[in-house]
């Protein structure tokens, strides 16, 4: 064996010998460093097999599973408008991609995903009567019915209407066209109002007897009551959670969101369809409209109808000076409403009175397919039976059956 010194200095002869200076060993680093395969030739080689046995670790074990990418706005619009079907697990970050979708595109999809469910060129008409005029003891800002505001909007609380009255109305409602008659009272709710459950139970049945179709809206219900009006033959029953539940207190204090909430699930247990919406211009932002459509949009079924109010400003009421909501707001509500409740009809509610012509088609373009028409719609005016029938005249529209919507049309092209 040769000597390790002699190794090491055959190994080393390419290095130039280190001039002297002070003692000190000097290098020039141009000329030190090795060649690379005189480099290559005194790195350690690794032996053929490791001294002793290393574990491989186990990836599903030790490492976390990769994310799902994260929807694109591209993927949540397209997949939404080409379902075949509702969905109730919608997320805000969803329903808010589609609703600030640019406006005239978001439109043409709603437009598309109403084909597929409904006939575009059907509207349901229904007509809203008063049956209890105002003495509400609630606090909503908007309205004109509570008694805590009557001093500034002069509105006189009225007893309840008799049946033969609330009937007669409803007749002259199907004479022109109406096939859902509603009937609203200004309750907060229905405890210890036996005798009047009686007597709306047989406005219930009236209407039913012109073939109409029966929705009403008593505030509050308990299960009990809700079998009640079901046995009646309550059509659908109205309980509008107005708003998001983040801005909703600052509306409303003496009824809380879940209460609402918890009627709608009485109505639903009961067999009733839900109808549930709300108001746009209250004061609230688009995130805010995003949280009332996320809402009702993940209640355990969808509901039947989905009315959007735009707010009408009443003198004496908290938000009597509010500026009137924007009409793209509008138009924006009602499309995303389409896209992500295809199968639930959409009702331009309070509001329309102030809307041309133009943007109500618009609006039927996007998917709303019901309207109130006839004199008043509780205490802010109606649109008349005459102005819509001239109008669905124009626009190649026809009055919804009651009972019987009518499928989608089929056509020899794709949407």
């Amino acid at each position: 064996m040769k000597p390790a010194r002699l190794v090491v200095r055959r190994l080393a002869e390419p290095l130039v010998r280190p001039a002297r200076c002070n003692q000190l060993r000097l290098f020039n680093t141009a000329s030190s460093r090795p060649s690379p395969a005189t480099a290559a030739a005194i790195q350690p080689q690794p032996p053929d097999h490791p001294p002793f046995p290393i574990t491989t670790p186990n990836p599903a074990i030790h490492e976390a599973p990769a994310p799902a990418p994260a929807p694109t706005p591209k993927n949540v619009l397209r997949d939404a408008v080409s379902a075949t079907q509702s969905r109730n697990n919608w997320t805000r970050d969803e329903i808010s991609v589609i609703y600030h979708h640019p406006l005239m595109d978001l439109v043409h999809q709603a437009s598309l995903v109403h084909r597929r469910f409904h006939d575009p060129a059907e509207v349901q008409l229904c007509t809203l009567m008063n049956i209890k005029t105002g003495g509400c003891t609630e606090d909503c800002s908007y309205c004109a019915q509570a008694t805590r505001y009557q001093k500034g909007t002069g509105l006189q609380a009225k007893k309840v209407e008799s049946v033969e009255s609330v009937l007669e109305a409803a007749r002259q409602a199907a004479a022109k066209g109406s096939t859902r008659f509603c009937m609203g009272a200004a309750w907060r709710d229905m405890r210890g109002r036996k005798n009047s459950l009686r007597n709306i139970a047989e406005m219930i049945k009236g209407v039913r007897a012109l073939g109409m179709e029966a929705c009403v809206t008593l505030g509050m219900i308990d299960g009990e009551q809700a079998k009640e009006l079901a046995a009646a033959g309550l059509t659908a029953y109205n309980h509008n959670v107005d708003t998001s539940r983040e801005f909703y207190p600052s509306v409303i204090s003496t009824r809380t969101y879940d209460e609402r909430l918890q009627t709608l699930g009485h109505v639903r247990d009961a067999g009733i369809n839900v109808c549930s919406g709300g108001i746009l211009g209250l004061g609230e932002t688009s995130k805010d409209r995003v949280g009332l459509l996320h809402t009702v949009s993940t209640l355990p079924k969808h509901p039947e109808s989905f009315p959007v109010n735009a707010l009408v400003p009443i003198k004496g009421t908290p938000l009597g000076d509010r500026e009137p909501i924007e009409f793209t707001s509008m138009l924006r509500t009602i499309a995303t409403a389409r896209i992500i409740m295809p199968a639930t009809i959409v009702r331009i509610a309070a509001g329309r009175k102030t809307m041309s012509e133009e943007k109500q088609a618009l609006c039927f373009m996007a998917g709303a397919n019901a309207i109130f028409t006839g004199e008043k719609m509780l205490t802010t005016e109606c649109n008349g039976y005459d102005e819509d029938k001239e109008m669905f005249d124009r626009w190649g529209l026809g009055p919804m059956k009651s009972f019987d919507k009518s499928p989608p049309p089929v056509t020899g092209c794709s949407p």
